[in-house]
Formats: C-alpha cells, sequence, structure tokens
C-alpha cells in the first residue's frame, strides 16, 4: 500500500482499513483473538492470586458457610429470627431491611420531589423562594450528613422512655417510636378481599373518567365513589363479618415500654435523611420535564376554563413524564444504593449485617462480596424493569 501526505482523510483510512483486512479480514480476527486472549490470561491471573491467598490465609471457599449458626442478634427483623439462626437467616433479614427502607423512601421522596417541583413553580413568590430555599440547601450536603444530622441531633437528643412524647397512643423517645400493634381477627380476611376490591374498581372508575373526558369531552366527578368504594366496602365487610384486628395499645413499665411495636430511630433517621436528600434532586427533574413542555400547553388548558391545577394534572405533567421517567429512575436506583450508608448508624441493612458482621466472623470475602453484589444488581434491574414498563405504558398512552 503506498501511502502520500496528500490523500485525503477518508480514504487513507478507507486505504489502511483494507491493508489491515477490514471488519471481516485476518488482520481483524486477529486483532480480536489478541484481545480475547489477553482477557483470559488476565481472568486466570486473579483466580490463581485468589486461590493461593485462601491457602495462605486457611481459608475454605465456598458457599457452605451459609448454613452456620450466625450467633449474633439483630435490632430490626421482618421475619422471626434469633441468634441461633443461620447465616442464611441473617441475610433474609439485611435483604428485607433493605427493601423496606428503599421502597418507603422512593415513595416518600416522590410526593416530597414532586410537590417541591410544583412549589418552584408556583406564581406565589414565598412558596417557591421557599421551594427553592429547601432543593439549594439540601442537595448541596452530603447524604452523610443528612443522615448523622437526623440520627444524633435529632433522635438521639429526645428524652428517655419515661419521659416520651405521647403522639395519639404513640409514643416518642430515643429508643425509637412505639405504635399500637395490630392483632389479626377473624374478620381479616373479608376485610382485606373488600379493600382489594374497592381499590380495583375505584382505579377502574378513574379509568373511565379519564378516557371519558378525553374522547367525549365528559368531565364527571369521581371522589366520592372513590371514597365509597375504598372506605365503604371495608367498612360493610367489618359490620358484616367482624373487626379485622384490635390494638395493642404500648404501656410504660419500668424504664421501658411493652407491648405494641416499635420502629427503631435507625430506620427513621435512614427513612428521613434518603427522603429529604433524594426529593431535593427529583424536584430538579420535575421541574426541568414540567419546563420542557411548551408554556403554549399551559395557556391553551387555561383558556379552555381549567384551573392551573387541572392543567398540570392532566395535560402538562403526562407530557412531561417523557423527559422525567430516565433521570428518575437513576434517582430510585441511588436510593438502594445509598441505603448502604447505615452502616454509620448500625441499622441492620444487607451491607450492614452480612457483608459486615458476617464477613468479619467468617472471612468468606469473595462469596459474601459476591452475593451482595448480586443482590444490589438484582435489586437494580428490577427497579429499572418496572420504570421501563411505566415509560412504555406512558409512551401508548400518549401516543407518538
Amino acid at each position: 500500500m503506498t501511502i502520500t501526505p496528500r490523500q485525503p482523510p477518508l480514504q487513507f483510512a478507507f486505504r489502511l482499513k483494507r491493508a489491515l483486512g477490514g471488519r471481516g479480514g485476518w488482520g481483524g480476527f486477529a486483532l480480536q483473538l489478541l484481545f480475547a486472549a489477553a482477557l483470559v490470561w488476565v481472568a486466570y491471573e486473579i483466580v490463581a492470586n485468589v486461590r493461593a491467598n485462601l491457602e495462605t490465609q486457611r481459608i475454605t471457599s465456598g458457599f457452605g458457610f451459609l448454613r452456620n449458626t450466625a450467633g449474633f442478634d439483630v435490632s430490626q427483623s421482618l421475619i422471626p429470627y434469633t441468634g441461633s439462626d443461620t447465616y442464611t437467616r441473617v441475610f433474609l433479614v439485611g435483604l428485607l431491611n433493605t427493601i423496606l427502607v428503599s421502597v418507603i423512601s422512593i415513595l416518600i421522596a416522590t410526593v416530597i420531589g414532586f410537590m417541591v417541583a410544583l412549589g418552584r413553580l408556583s406564581p406565589n413568590w414565598l412558596v417557591s423562594r421557599v421551594a427553592g430555599g429547601y432543593v439549594e440547601l439540601i442537595r448541596n450536603l452530603p447524604l452523610l450528613f443528612h443522615l448523622l444530622f437526623w440520627y444524633l441531633a435529632v433522635l438521639q437528643a429526645l428524652p428517655a422512655p419515661r419521659q416520651s412524647i405521647a403522639l395519639f397512643g404513640s409514643y416518642l423517645n430515643n429508643r425509637g417510636l412505639v405504635i399500637p400493634r395490630p392483632i389479626p381477627e377473624p374478620g381479616l380476611l373479608a376485610f382485606m378481599v373488600a379493600l382489594v376490591v374497592g381499590i380495583a374498581a375505584a382505579l377502574g372508575l378513574r379509568h373511565y373518567a379519564r378516557r371519558l373526558l378525553f374522547e367525549k369531552g365528559r368531565a364527571i366527578l369521581v371522589w366520592p365513589y372513590v371514597l365509597a368504594l375504598v372506605i365503604g366496602l371495608p367498612l360493610l365487610s367489618t359490620l358484616m363479618f367482624g373487626a379485622p384486628f384490635v390494638l395493642e395499645v404500648p404501656v410504660l413499665k419500668g424504664f421501658n415500654f411493652a407491648g405494641g411495636s416499635r420502629v427503631i430511630p435507625e430506620l427513621v433517621a435512614l427513612t428521613v435523611a434518603l427522603s429529604t436528600y433524594t426529593a431535593s434532586y427529583i424536584a430538579e427533574i420535575v421541574r426541568a420535564g414540567i419546563l420542557s413542555v411548551h408554556k403554549g400547553q399551559m395557556e391553551a388548558g387555561m383558556s379552555l376554563g381549567l384551573y392551573r391545577g387541572s392543567v398540570l394534572r392532566l395535560i402538562v405533567v403526562p407530557q412531561a413524564m417523557r423527559v422525567i421517567l430516565p433521570p428518575l429512575t437513576n434517582q430510585y436506583l441511588n436510593v438502594a444504593k445509598n441505603s448502604t450508608l447505615a452502616v454509620a448508624i448500625g441499622y441492620p441493612d444487607l451491607f450492614s449485617v452480612f457483608a459486615g458482621t458476617t464477613l468479619s466472623q467468617t472471612g468468606q470475602a469473595i462469596e459474601i462480596l459476591a452475593i451482595t453484589m448480586g443482590v444490589y444488581l438484582m435489586l437494580s434491574l428490577i427497579t429499572s424493569a418496572i420504570m421501563s414498563f411505566y415509560g412504555w405504558r406512558l409512551g401508548r398512552s400518549l401516543g407518538p
């Protein structure tokens, strides 16, 4: 191949590609084979190095340790657990605690984020400035600072159990929030069935009302029927089959409360910190999405006699969701990953009790880290799949 300095750049690149064999030639195949061999060699060296280190430290590899007794207690467990249970049980306890705080934080952060975004876009000067101050203050401080602030400066400064703050049958102190615990009764099944039927019927009625509004321009008032379905049906089942549960009210005995359920302060601090911090980012995402919709949409809706709230809910926000969903999904993924900071305050999430305590006791670093990595990857993929499905449904309803 003869190359002269005067050859155009595209012609030079084409001749060079043809000289190396092109996309399917021997040159390209040789480069790919060389790259694959390098990857295999690196993987072999890593495995050999790990095996040598394990043999030196006399650590047995494998997942058999999951059947061994854990020997330590956990401060919060959604399933029955004692120190005599296995490490598999510890894993399930930590996983459920992580899912619990992630789901609650996502729901609260979404509500706060949308409210703050609408507040920043409000024509009211005071509301707009307060919402803007919230965003600028919260998102410019590290999440760990929020976590330590709520845990050390707020919750740990609360009074002792004997001087608890009474809140409608619940008691708040530095050991957490003690609330009445529901005890199931025979009428619980009928109550749950009535509640599910009422919610499903309410959603169907709402869908019918929106379809009627967009196709025929007829607006019907649905909230009285929704209240009747969601509240009336469960109340009717209670009158027919009895109360679904009774409340076990906590009682102060000695230096602590007996009965009821206790929400540990670590859960409260982590939930509040994650929710408020994530909400500041969601607020900016929602505000940017709303501003991406042409202002003529708002003017056209108000010219039809709709209120500002109705225009936002029915016209602007549905169109803005196409812009909002991708970065919103990213924030949801961050919530589950940021929950690992729970180790700073002792909340027993998956990272704390499994990748922390279990790892220090067993020394099975590779296995435990692989399981932990797989769990967080699975949670992220499930969250992404749910949001992708919602975006697909939204795209079908809005059209091209």
